[in-house]
């Protein structure tokens, strides 16, 4: 088995594009969140919230014929993925286009402007925003099609469209690859365009907060007085690589990958179910030949939704008990549904480096309902621990769990 190691990473995000303008958001308490009157217009839509990156603007260096597959979705994680590149000291080796290097992410769905200019075709018999690129836009495996293209990666494309888990698993199956000898490289990750369609989705089921008039005050996760979760957008993609190969380069290694489970609910397409929560989280425990009691961290998909949120920390006790340190980033940037295992892994680990922890913003009063953790609330939590933990769990039933381990 091979040792897999992160030695690169690229956010794109509503607080800012790189570890220190993110730390001073979440220092000051700073939400991503507000209320969206281009949303009006949906007068079906209840909720009014979203945490959107204000004045996104490609990287001016990209050309037009790049673009011209690249809707928002495709363009953020791209975006995304050139940071990463470069961090890791790859942007522009031929290494990565020799076959050495691949990529394995994923988002909910592609771009919807392109899935609407193909509805109206559907609806109307015409529609003149289609054009040769609009699938490539819209199709599942956009994202993880257009990193491939754009940078010339000639290894294997692994497609991880699995709502909330996307990120997660593109970092998981990513690690994978690395760790059974199949390649030494991967890019993996995900992303997400902010669409009041996906907004709408929650809406449906009575999942989404409606503190329009008041949007610095949701999302709540784990709090008795939330009302639902706040769709955000956003990319992360990391860069990982085989560990000899990652030192050979003498590269900077942010953390070592120890341990991914991930399984599958096979009970309900949205009710979340506490017992296999538990599982995925016990086989990355196994997977890292680790105990429960070594991990001082778990960063909680904490959507701020009744049942996520009871069922996630009923499965969370069980394994780690009532003192395992727990807090979820969705409450300063909203739920980034296919970014969100990627961004949430990349806070662990710089957290991990930091040696202090965020809490989880609006958490006042700890649901009753939800079991009984050590819940990170009002201020930075100073923790030395080796190794971190982020859960993320999806539509569909689909549990992921990720471990890092700190490096010196």
């Amino acid at each position: 088995m091979k040792r897999v190691v992160v030695t690169g990473v690229g956010g794109i995000t509503a607080l800012g594009n790189n570890w220190p303008q993110i730390r001073q958001a979440f220092t000051e308490k700073r939400s991503a969140v507000r209320t969206m009157p281009e949303w009006d217009r949906y007068t079906e839509l209840n909720t009014r919230l979203g945490a959107p990156i204000v004045d996104y603007h490609c990287p001016p260096h990209w050309q037009r014929k790049q673009l011209r597959s690249l809707g928002r979705v495709s363009q953020l994680c791209v975006d995304a993925a050139e940071r990463a590149l470069s961090d890791a000291g790859l942007l522009g080796d031929p290494l990565i286009q020799s076959g050495a290097m691949g990529v394995a992410c994923g988002s909910s769905t592609g771009s919807t402007e392109d899935v609407r200019a193909l509805a109206a075709l559907l609806m109307h018999g015409e529609s003149h925003g289609v054009n040769a690129n609009t699938y490539v836009r819209m199709m599942p495996h956009t994202t993880a099609a257009n990193i491939g293209i754009f940078f010339g990666l000639k290894g294997r494309v692994i497609p991880t469209s699995s709502a909330c888990t996307s990120g997660s698993q593109g970092i998981g199956y990513a690690y994978e690859a690395i760790k059974y000898g199949l390649i030494p490289m991967m890019l993996g990750g995900g992303g997400e365009e902010l669409c009041p369609s996906e907004a709408y989705v929650f809406d449906s089921l009575y999942a989404t907060s409606q503190r329009n008039n008041a949007p610095q005050t949701s999302p709540r996760p784990y709090d008795r007085d939330r009302d639902g979760l706040v769709i955000g957008e956003g990319a992360c993609m990391f860069v990982l690589e085989e560990r000899e190969h990652a030192l050979a380069r003498g590269v900077r290694i942010y953390a070592e990958i120890v341990g991914f489970g991930s399984n599958s609910d096979g009970a309900h397409i949205t009710r979340p179910q506490s017992d296999t929560m538990h599982r995925a989280m016990t086989l990355a425990l196994e997977d890292a030949d680790i105990h429960a009691e070594q991990i001082g961290y778990i960063n909680g998909h904490g959507t701020a939704t009744e049942q996520g949120d009871i069922a996630e920390s009923h499965a969370t006790a069980a394994l780690f008990g009532e003192h395992a340190a727990i807090s979820s980033q969705k409450s300063f940037l909203g739920h980034t549904l296919g970014a969100c295992g990627a961004l949430e892994s990349w806070f662990s680990i710089e957290m991990m480096h930091d040696r202090a922890f965020v809490p989880t913003l609006n958490l006042e009063h700890v649901d009753p309902r939800c079991a009984q953790l050590d819940y990170l609330q009002h201020d930075w939590r100073t923790i030395d621990t080796e190794y971190v933990m982020n859960n993320n769990f999806a539509f569909g039933g689909i549990n992921t769990s990720l471990i890092f381990r700190r490096q010196a």
